[in-house]
């Protein structure tokens, strides 16, 4: 029965535990599993540009033993030059899965339903769980666990990395803070799967507006762009809303001496980190960055061997 990675509620706490192992490994010894998805093509559908996605996609099928097929904006045009049923159809004739990195959420999971090829969610305007994926094993890297005792501290906008977060903590069991503006909270119905998930694992998802006050005890401050794409025309005023949440030097002498940093990338410097933090000793960045692609390589070693 095919399987797909639209959210990280989609694996149990067990499979993403498994996935981590299984990307430490590969992280380890790359040519050890240089030959296990030899022969499959996994096509790279891209509504949104991205770095990390396209490469660790890219390169990470390839290291696999597999091909990738690049299919830009123009190429396709999901629900304008074609439909998504259509899309799906014609592509699971000729590849073994399917990558989509796009805005609307309803697209992954239209893609999902009419496809019989696994669909690994790249990024949506709601969940982005790749990139949870990489964050907590990063964390596992220079924590060495994923319990009750991490504590995660995300200031920012309650985005689509966010929701991830909160899914993933609530899934391994890992306290997670949401530190927002009002008005800027998660998505309702995120906020309720997580709460729910966490009560079988006995993780604290919670919402605290005061920045000083969320990242007391952190053992991991995180943040994003507080103007997501797509919301460019709302960049000059978020600056403004947010710019008491942005992660400084001063912040994070609020957290433990040891408190990691970490960003999924771009940056914007200088509005929600500055450059003394995310160049310092604590930071994790890159870290996290190419954990995107061992991380995924676990991923689709799981839904496509």
């Amino acid at each position: 029965m095919k399987r797909d990675f639209l959210s990280v509620r989609d694996f149990t706490r067990e499979e993403i535990l498994e996935s981590f192992e299984i990307a430490k490994d590969m992280k380890k010894d790359r040519l050890k599993y240089s030959e296990v998805l030899k022969g499959q093509t996994l096509a790279l559908i891209f509504e949104k540009p991205s770095l990390r996605t396209r490469t660790s996609f890219d390169v990470g099928i390839q290291q696999l033993g597999g091909y990738s097929l690049y299919l830009s904006p123009n190429e396709i045009s999901l629900g304008k030059r074609e439909s998504v049923y259509d899309v799906a159809k014609n592509l699971e004739r000729m590849v073994q899965g399917i990558m989509i990195r796009t805005f609307a959420h309803q697209i992954v999971e239209d893609m999902a339903k009419y496809a019989k090829i696994p669909i690994i969610n790249g990024l949506t305007d709601l969940l982005h769980p790749c990139q949870a994926m990489a964050d907590y094993l990063t964390v596992l890297e220079h924590k060495g666990k994923l319990d009750n005792s991490i504590k995660l501290v995300y200031v920012g906008d309650g985005n689509n990395v966010a929701h991830s977060l909160m899914y993933a903590g609530a899934r391994l069991g890992v306290n997670v803070t949401i530190s927002t503006p009002k008005g800027f909270e998660p998505n309702l119905i995120v906020w309720q799967n997580a709460n729910e998930d966490a009560k079988k694992t006995g993780a604290k998802i919670e919402v605290v507006h005061n920045p000083q006050e969320a990242v007391k005890n952190a053992d991991v401050i995180y943040t994003d762009v507080w103007a997501s794409m797509g919301q460019e025309s709302e960049t000059d005023k978020r600056k403004q809303i947010f710019k008491p949440y942005q992660v400084n030097s001063e912040l994070m002498s609020y957290a433990k001496d040891d408190t990691l940093f970490m960003h999924c990338l771009p940056a914007h410097r200088g509005d929600e980190v500055t450059d003394s933090v995310i160049d310092s000793p604590n930071s994790v960045v890159f870290d996290e960055a190419e954990n995107r692609l061992h991380a995924q390589k676990a991923v689709m070693y799981k839904l496509m061997k």
